[in-house]
């Protein structure tokens, strides 16, 4: 029996599950240990090698999950350091941040391009952020039945529970779910925002922190994962620029992670990282 073919869509559906890359590595490699160990104790009448793994993967998610403190983001974890733009730009890699998945990930799960763009749609960042709200029970119910299209009844038997069970579970994660939609999470495609996010990477790249600012609402928010800290307004966000231009010199390369519509992707090498995470309110 092999067990291997399966690890891509694995690491899918437990980062999805879980937010982080990291911790879904970790758990797909325990499903695979697991699987091993208990081979000679597989029932191939009761469910495919597939069903079994998504089985013992879901599980040790939720196993996962049930003793994970809320993950949060910097601007829960305490009031914004106004008053201290030089704190210690220090991470925190004990708290559950979320992780964006890597595009490079995605080619190890098949080379159809058509099964790719559904799986990249199911991976948005924003998408498996509000996944993150919904209790971890509902959620693998939502993520097997909607995005894995597995029938209730195999949901019913992969996670111990009944039918009817499941059919609530769902229709209650629908329910809280109902403002996320592929809409809500798609690229911008108008002129005016394309325009904007290519000024904001032209000053980033040049260090221009008044043309930063000059694109930001004066209530932008700015919060970056895994350093804990976050600022709030304009002249906190220029202060805290002004000090990361300082530290790693000023000239940066922004990088595309694909094609937008009807432009040419960016050169995808890099001499520094890409922005920081910026969150602005309009």
């Amino acid at each position: 029996m092999t067990f291997e073919s399966h690890r891509a869509e694995l690491l899918a559906h437990c980062y999805r599950m879980l937010g982080s890359v990291d911790d879904a590595e970790d758990v797909v490699q325990e499903t695979m240990l697991r699987a091993w160990r208990a081979r000679d104790g597989y029932d191939p009448g009761r469910a495919s090698p597939r069903t079994w793994l998504y089985r013992i993967a879901t599980n040790a998610c939720l196993t996962v999950l049930a003793g994970r403190a809320r993950r949060p983001l910097p601007s829960g974890l305490g009031a914004p350091p106004s008053d201290d733009v030089d704190a210690p730009l220090t991470p925190a890699f004990d708290i559950p941040w979320l992780q964006p998945f890597p595009d490079a990930r995605l080619s190890a799960a098949g080379d159809d391009p058509a099964a790719t763009v559904v799986q990249r749609g199911s991976l948005r960042l924003a998408l498996v952020a509000s996944l993150q709200m919904l209790p971890p029970k509902q959620r693998a119910v939502l993520l097997l039945r909607e995005v894995l299209e597995f029938p209730a009844a195999e949901v019913a038997d992969l996670l111990d529970t009944s039918v009817p069970a499941v059919n609530s579970a769902l229709q209650r994660a629908r329910a809280a779910l109902s403002g996320v939609g592929e809409g809500s999470v798609a690229e911008p495609t108008d002129r005016v925002t394309r325009d904007t996010v290519d000024r904001y990477v032209r000053a980033f790249e040049i260090a221009d922190v008044d043309g930063l600012v000059g694109l930001l609402t004066a209530d932008a928010v700015m919060e970056m994962p895994p350093v804990p800290l976050w600022y709030r307004g304009r002249d906190d966000y220029a202060g805290f620029m002004r000090r990361v231009f300082a530290m790693n010199g000023e000239v940066w390369r922004v990088v595309r992670l694909r094609p937008t519509p009807n432009r040419r992707s960016r050169r995808t090498s890099a001499r520094k990282p890409a922005s920081p995470c910026t969150r602005c309110r309009s």
